[in-house]
């Protein structure tokens, strides 16, 4: 566990770092939930996941808040409007992700309140990842019976979950 760490808006030059932390939680959080092939594809190559932070930083309008220790990126959450037509009225949470090593240590928490505060709001959560599940309840939010297949995430099942 590191100091508490600093919450602020990413920037441009925070692309790679941003790219290795999503890498790094990818591999913890969907190690044994995503199909071992798809997840070696989708975090083996560091410079097209630099490349498509670089394209959302530059591209502006959905803010993505860092917690960093130093030069470290610990995690991330970012926020938008809902990409479901029946959830317009709500808040989507896009992302959120901690490194393994920071869990429990509060770097979560202090990422939801810049990226949707106490707005209503949804995230889909990878329905295989109770911790995830159990740490949405914990804040708030309940199943709402929405249910999708991520197949660029070899068919992982997602769950969606609602604060209003």
């Amino acid at each position: 566990m590191t100091p508490t760490p600093q919450i602020r808006l990413a920037r441009v030059e925070d692309a790679r770092p941003l790219a290795a932390c999503h890498v790094a939680c990818w591999r913890e959080a969907y190690t044994g939930i995503v199909p071992a092939e798809r997840l070696a594809e989708l975090t083996t190559d560091l410079d097209v996941r630099t490349q498509r932070w670089l394209d959302i930083l530059q591209s502006g309008p959905r803010p993505t808040w860092l917690a960093t220790a130093a030069t470290r990126v610990l995690g991330f959450a970012c926020s938008g409007p809902a990409r479901d037509d029946d959830m317009t009225h709500l808040l989507e949470l896009y992302a959120l992700y901690v490194r393994a090593s920071e869990h429990g240590s509060g770097p979560a928490d202090r990422l939801v309140q810049p990226a949707i505060g106490a707005a209503p709001a949804f995230p889909w959560v990878a329905a295989a990842n109770p911790r995830a599940v159990s740490y949405y309840e914990r804040i708030g939010f309940k199943a709402d019976g929405g249910a999708k297949i991520d197949h660029s995430l070899g068919g992982l099942r997602e769950v969606r979950m609602v604060r209003p």
